[in-house]
């Protein structure tokens, strides 16, 4: 039985698509959605410094803070569409490598399942640019991933 419902979120469409239908599935078996945004951690993650011009609240301030703004945001969106569904919700920011983090979540969180949407990428493209959807799939893991497609 499905009781918690593992989904990342990345502002993307695919996202989107994925947490709607996670929160379809949440709604039939009163399953709660566990909202997760991973701040993907890189080589300037923490030391550049976002111009006054790009910052979305105008003013200097550290990609980091940036970062983590944004990632609240989608979790504060995807929360939204929960309480609109009347399914319940918990979330989770966290930072490092996507991937690691989202098998971080699910095993801390003891899901039953994980939903994550798919650009459908081949697999030479996925390779070349990454994805977080495959990269999961491909973990040895104890946890069923539902692939949503765009």
């Amino acid at each position: 039985m499905v009781k918690k419902i593992l989904v990342p979120i990345d502002g993307s469409e695919t996202a989107r698509k994925a947490l709607e239908y996670a929160v379809d599935l949440a709604k039939q078996t009163g399953s709660t959605i566990i909202l997760l945004s991973v701040i993907d951690k890189s080589p300037y993650y923490g030391v550049q410094i976002v111009s006054l011009e790009s910052s979305p609240i105008h003013m200097i301030q550290k990609l980091e803070d940036y970062f983590r703004q944004t990632a609240e945001a989608y979790v504060a969106e995807a929360e939204g569409l929960c309480k609109t569904k009347e399914v319940g919700s918990q979330k989770m920011i966290s930072a490092g490598h996507p991937v690691e983090e989202i098998i971080k979540a699910a095993e801390s969180s003891n899901v039953d399942l994980i939903v994550m949407g798919s650009h459908g990428k081949s697999a030479l493209g996925a390779a070349i640019l990454g994805s977080a959807t495959i990269g999961v799939i491909h973990r040895e893991t104890k946890f069923p991933v539902l692939v949503v497609r765009r």
